[in-house]
């Protein structure tokens, strides 16, 4: 069984903790296409057993939360998607949008609309419509340095036009300025009554952001304990290690957590 340190506070009184995960690169390894991902089923299984005990499982995902759900495969936790700019609560069909979008749920869609018809195509970048979200990557391109050139490319002329701009693994994200982000999909979720301690998992950069804002729930004293768990690749950022309480190797290692976990 996996040593769990600082998370054994959290196996100690199940009800009064939250186990909140990013999905792609931590439940399911990263793979050339996102729509070629698997979460596997002990991942799965482990999450909805957890679920049963713990006072609130949660996934924290760039994709949209319904995308999100289907891939874990699992109903009755709770699902933040699009970097929390969506929130999908056990027993409900759809998701609620952050309200912070409305009216510029399309602009990332359009300024990429904008851009030459076979722009993206000969630069070896694909698009993944993801609503209000627009990514792009350049994973298995036949030059990823110089397609990743013209992602920042674009990006520059994205920020130029207004849009925020998110970096991951291989991977550029256009969204309208403002709301979201899986520091605030952190709090939000963890706005249940009852949850004092809390771990979160990630991979990415982005996951550096629902570190801090654990830190930050943690100095505030709306939590009695927090644990960043680093899930680590050679891709990741190597403030991912720096920033985290605990590391494992990739999605086994968290998977081995989650299992003690349950213990």
């Amino acid at each position: 069984m996996a040593t769990l340190g600082p998370l054994a506070r959290l196996r100690e009184d199940p009800a009064r903790a939250a186990v909140l995960t990013d999905v792609d690169g931590t439940l399911a390894p990263i793979v050339p296409r996102p729509e070629e991902a698997a979460v596997p089923q002990r991942a799965s299984a482990a999450l909805r057993r957890l679920s049963e005990r713990y006072g609130l499982v949660g996934c924290v995902s760039g994709r949209r939360a319904a995308e999100a759900r289907r891939l874990v495969g699992v109903d009755g936790i709770a699902y933040a998607g699009n970097h929390g700019l969506e929130l999908l609560l056990p027993g409900e069909e759809a998701p609620r949008f952050d309200p912070a979008l409305e009216g510029r749920e399309g602009d990332a869609a359009a300024f990429l609309a904008g851009l030459g018809p076979r722009e993206l195509d000969e630069a070896g970048l694909r698009q993944e419509d993801k609503g209000p979200i627009q990514a792009l990557h350049w994973r298995g391109a036949e030059d990823e340095r110089a397609t990743e050139a013209k992602a920042r490319e674009i990006g520059a002329a994205a920020g130029r036009a207004g849009l925020e701009l998110r970096w991951g693994r291989k991977v550029l994200e256009l969204r309208p300025p403002g709301g979201g982000g899986k520091d605030a999909a952190v709090a939000a979720l963890l706005a249940s009554d009852g949850v004092e301690m809390a771990t979160y998992a990630g991979d990415d950069r982005t996951d550096l952001d629902a570190f801090r804002r654990l830190r930050e729930l943690e100095r505030d004293g709306e939590l009695t304990a927090a644990v960043c768990v680093g899930v680590v690749s050679d891709e990741g950022p190597v403030e991912l290690a720096e920033e985290a309480d605990l590391t494992v190797g990739g999605p086994p290692g968290w998977l081995e957590l989650l299992e003690a976990l349950d213990g």
